[in-house]
């Protein structure tokens, strides 16, 4: 799964966790978001978003 980050604000969207409380599922695909969305702590249209690599160490 990816994580998607603003460049507005700065905030994540990951898509294992989703955001339930927008509606959005854990487990959405970033392409599954209506390209309407927007972000919920800016208003920043989803193409203000960009993909980040983020480390996730495992074990």
């Amino acid at each position: 799964m990816r994580k998607w980050r603003c460049i507005v604000c700065g905030f994540i969207y990951d898509e294992a966790a989703g955001l339930p409380e927008e509606g959005i599922a854990p487990g959405t695909r970033w392409e599954d978001i209506p390209d309407d969305w927007t972000c919920p702590e800016c208003g920043a249209a989803k193409s203000d978003f960009e993909m980040v690599a983020l480390d996730e160490a495992s074990g």
